[in-house]
Formats: C-alpha cells, structure tokens, sequence
C-alpha cells in the first residue's frame, strides 16, 4: 500500500475545484484546512479538524498551499543568450521575429550535452520555483535533424513536448519559403512526430501566414499531433481564426486582438494563453485580460521562456504582472497560472486540488496566494511536492 501524507494547519488551500471535487472553472478556496497524500494522488481535502490520520504529518503552521503551477509556454531548448539584443531593445530599438536566428545558430552549433545542460538547469529552475508541469517547444533548430534532437531531449524533461519546426524561416531558406514549409510538413514532421504531443506554428508577420499556419497544423494532425498556434503577438492577424478552426488546444500571446478574434475565442474550446514576461521584455503593450474575461474566455498564463524576448522561468512573477499590468485579479491570475495552464494543456490531473486530482501542490513562505503579487520579487516558494514527493 502507498504511504500517506496529511498536510495540516493550511492557511489557505487553493483548490480550483468545486464542493464535490470536480475541477473547477474558477478560483476556490478552503481556510485553515488540510490535505491528504495517497501515492501520487490527492485523497483528501478539508477542514484541519477533521481530517483522518496518515502516515506522515507535515505541519503548514498557516501558510497557503496552491496546485503547482502549470507553464503551457516554454522554449528551453537552445544555446547561446541575447542579453545584448534585450539591451537594444531597452534602449529604444523595436522588437522583431528575425531574432530568433540568433538562437537557431547558435543551437546548431550546441552539441547534445551541451543543450542537455541548458534544459535540465531550466527544469530545475522551474520547479524550484513552484512549477510541477511544464510544456516545452523545439524550434530552434530549423532542419530535420536539429528539430528532432531537440524534441528527443525536451522528452527526457516533459510529456508536454511540442514540434514547432514552424518558428521562423531559416536563413537557408530566405528565398524559398514555400520549400521551407514543405519541409516542415514532410522530413521534418515524420522525425519529429514520434518525439512530440503538439505541434506549434508562429503565425506573425515576419514568420508564416495563414495559409501556410493551417497547411501545418493540418500536417501535424495527420500525425495525431495536437494543435497549438502562436497568435497575434506582433499586431492583428489570422492567428487566432486558424486556432480556432483547428481546434487548438491554446492561442498564444493574444496581444493584438480584434473583437471578431475575441468572439472566436468566446464560442470556442481554445485558451488565451497571456504571456507577460514577453510584454516585459520587449516594451510591447499588454494583453487585455479584462476584456477576455469579460467576454468569457477562458485565460491562462505561462512564462514563454525564451533566450529573446522572455528569459524568465518564474510563474510567480508572471503572476505579479499580470496582477499589476493586465489587471487581473491575484485570484484569477492564480487559476490562470494552474487551472488555465492545465486546460491549455488540456490535462484533467493537474491545476486543482481535490481527490484523484495529481498530488502536485506549492506550500508558500506566506499566508495567502495574493502574495504572490503583493511581495513581487521575493522567493516566497516554502516546499514543492510533485507526484506526492517532496521535490
């Protein structure tokens, strides 16, 4: 039998999930309340005074305790840094796609153990900071063996592995990108498909156009790929008409949004997925959390991080942004950064707490999750516990 845990003397336990334990579609929560750890599975959630004996004890003394954070949105496999672009950019000089290039020779040139380390300092990070799941995306190798050795380590870290051969046209192909996209439909795809769950493209100016979005995406489904689309981060596009016509899990970035893209997202099963830090680190505009969620989409928040325009791995501090510059709520930019996640990821075992829920959970060094924007900045995460293990 799998040894239990009770953790009692909850400040506050951020469920996600209704009275009878089914994921919620909102922030819940439960004061001075207690959890119970069977194996790898939440058994029990509830008031501290009544709940049943386990085999191991772990004293909260009043702090929170939230569902770990679930990060949709990550680039961690690569080489090489752009802290002198970053500069550039703070100095006045607008943001572009062609960056990326950067990135892609410098991951060419890395060898297996070297982007191995890179990664596996990311994950670490990552979960060192609350988060238990994490999605992460090829894209900067740009040929058919680049691609799949990144995907193959990415699936060394996480299932949440996605084929985003369609990040930018490479240099070699400047000239032919009709060929490029052939590529990515073709070799690239059948290398990359056995390693990957998604396939991604970055539907922008400066990258690829509708046509070429949907002939991808459509490619990846025949492989029994799932659908993801970076959409409208640049400025208005067909990104999100294509997600939603594809059924994609999650439409990314959704800065730029017309009220027709708004609708689509409304009416259909596919997340907004907000990306902060990339507003953060490029001077662009944020989203408008408010107007999504007053239209009834569902919103979720993840880090997109990257070597450009995002090099951050925190979920915490995209929380306080999104507090602070989009105008969320620190509860809904709390069930966005798990229960979002979860439902961008479409996983139904992670982002809540409640039974038969994954036993991922976050004891904050505080007695609320608001502070994790009321004290941006400062490390606030006390334990992480994934799978039911201390991590």
């Amino acid at each position: 039998m799998s040894r239990s845990m009770l953790i009692t003397g909850i400040g506050e336990l951020v469920t996600n999930a209704e009275a009878d334990g089914v994921a919620s579609g909102q922030f819940a929560a439960l004061g001075e309340a207690a959890l119970v750890i069977e194996g790898e599975r939440v058994a029990w959630t509830g008031p501290a005074s009544r709940a049943p004996a386990a085999d191991e004890v772990i004293e909260a003394g009043g702090r929170a305790v939230l569902p770990g954070f679930v990060d949709s949105h990550a680039h961690l496999v690569f080489a090489g840094e752009r802290s002198a672009e970053f500069a550039a950019r703070m100095a006045g000089q607008g943001y572009a796609a062609g960056g990326i290039r950067t990135t892609v020779a410098a991951t060419r040139a890395a060898s297996d153990d070297e982007l191995r380390a890179g990664l596996q300092r990311f994950a670490r990070e990552m979960l060192g900071q609350g988060t238990t799941t994490f999605e992460c995306k090829s894209g900067y190798g740009l040929t058919v063996g680049d691609e799949a050795r990144c995907l193959a380590l990415a699936s060394e870290v996480t299932p949440e592995v996605t084929y985003l051969g369609a990040h930018v046209v490479p240099a070699e192909y400047a000239d032919d990108p009709a060929g490029y996209v052939d590529l990515v439909c073709g070799p690239m795809l059948d290398a990359c498909a056995p390693h990957a769950r998604w396939v991604d493209v970055f539907c922008e100016r400066g990258a690829f156009d509708g046509d070429q979005a949907r002939a991808i995406l459509a490619a990846g489904a025949s492989k029994g790929l799932m659908a993801r689309v970076h959409a409208s981060q640049l400025g208005p596009g067909p990104g999100i008409t294509v997600a939603v016509e594809a059924d994609a899990a999650s439409a990314d970035h959704c800065t730029f949004l017309t009220d027709e893209d708004v609708a689509a997202l409304a009416s259909s099963g596919t997340v907004a997925t907000l990306l902060p830090g990339a507003e953060f680190g490029t001077r662009q505009p944020y989203p408008d959390a408010r107007r999504l969620l007053a239209a009834g989409v569902t919103v979720a928040i993840a880090t997109d991080c990257n070597p450009g325009s995002s090099f951050t791995s925190s979920m915490p501090f995209c929380v306080a942004i999104a507090v602070r510059d989009m105008h969320m709520t620190t509860a809904e930019a709390v069930w966005a950064a798990t229960a979002g996640g979860a439902r961008a990821l479409r996983r139904d075992d992670v982002g809540y707490l409640a039974p038969g829920a994954r036993a991922d959970l976050v004891i904050l060094d505080a007695p609320s999750h608001a502070y994790l924007a009321y004290r941006p900045g400062v490390p606030q995460v006390h334990t992480v516990i994934r799978a039911g293990r201390p991590a």
